[in-house]
């Protein structure tokens, strides 16, 4: 029994029963924007974070209708964020999305653009950007209007108990970074403390942007990002300048949404 509303501050709030109804409903949204993506521009740049949100898009993308009907082929696929371990490593956000879906689905392979995970947190990052800037010179990646930055088919993230997004976490000077596209940290507040992550801008650049949030330890970061209360977290800057931004969440995720009846 998903629903769907339009929130006052301009994000659209897709609210499911539970996380079976939210995966179905979340499969079905990426594969309408890839299908529209490719019809315009011939290819689908998306970029992940890690966490749940992978597994809940993997559960129903790996299975039919999806795995015959998406044009796997013209997909590109890059990371919001990741941690600096092997690809190999249980905490790597590569391996898990590779685990749950792309290794389950026609991915080629040189379209999956992971992190070099033999160099330092700030090598890495640079590095990232650098390949980055490459595909948008070639517009594998399409470029801002706006900013100078990447403009991505679909930004997917999940958002943790503390409204952190991607690896942008609550008063971190990451939030501050305006000029690079991909930066770096060394102090996670949860393990492990060496990430690469994409900016605000980048994010804010995106021509979509899905954020997904089940079960009720979210339910209060929630609440504050979109009823736009108390300190501002990382999860209420998401705001796409040219683009659209979708929240998915369950029923305990929502449940303290202001005006939200069940």
């Amino acid at each position: 029994m998903a629903f769907s509303v339009d929130n006052k501050n301009g994000r659209e709030l897709r609210i499911h029963e539970n996380a079976v109804e939210l995966s179905n409903n979340l499969a079905e949204y990426i594969a309408e924007l890839s299908e529209a993506s490719i019809k315009e521009r011939g290819v689908f740049a998306i970029a992940l974070s890690g966490g749940s949100l992978v597994t809940l898009m993997g559960r129903k993308l790996c299975e039919a209708p999806y795995n015959k009907t998406v044009d796997w082929g013209k997909w590109y696929i890059f990371w919001a964020d990741e941690r600096v371990v092997a690809k190999s490593h249980v905490d790597s956000n590569y391996k898990l999305a590779k685990d749950s879906l792309f290794s389950k689905v026609p991915i080629i392979h040189s379209h999956m653009h992971s992190i070099n995970d033999s160099v330092t947190a700030e090598q890495a990052a640079e590095d990232y950007e650098f390949v980055i800037r490459q595909l948008v010179r070639t517009r594998v990646i399409n470029v801002s209007e706006v900013f100078d930055c990447p403009k991505f088919d679909l930004v997917l993230l999940g958002m943790g108990p503390d409204g952190n997004i991607a690896s942008l976490f609550p008063n971190h000077a990451a939030l501050q970074e305006r000029e690079l596209w991909v930066t770096f940290i060394t102090d996670s507040p949860k393990p492990p403390p060496e990430r690469i992550t994409f900016t605000l801008p980048v994010i804010n650049s995106a021509s979509n942007v899905a954020v997904v949030v089940t079960g009720v330890g979210k339910a209060e970061a929630a609440h504050l990002a979109i009823d736009n209360i108390g300190p501002e977290s990382p999860a209420r800057m998401v705001s796409p300048i040219n683009g659209k931004l979708v929240w998915f969440l369950d029923i305990e995720a929502a449940s303290k949404l202001e005006g939200i009846k069940f």
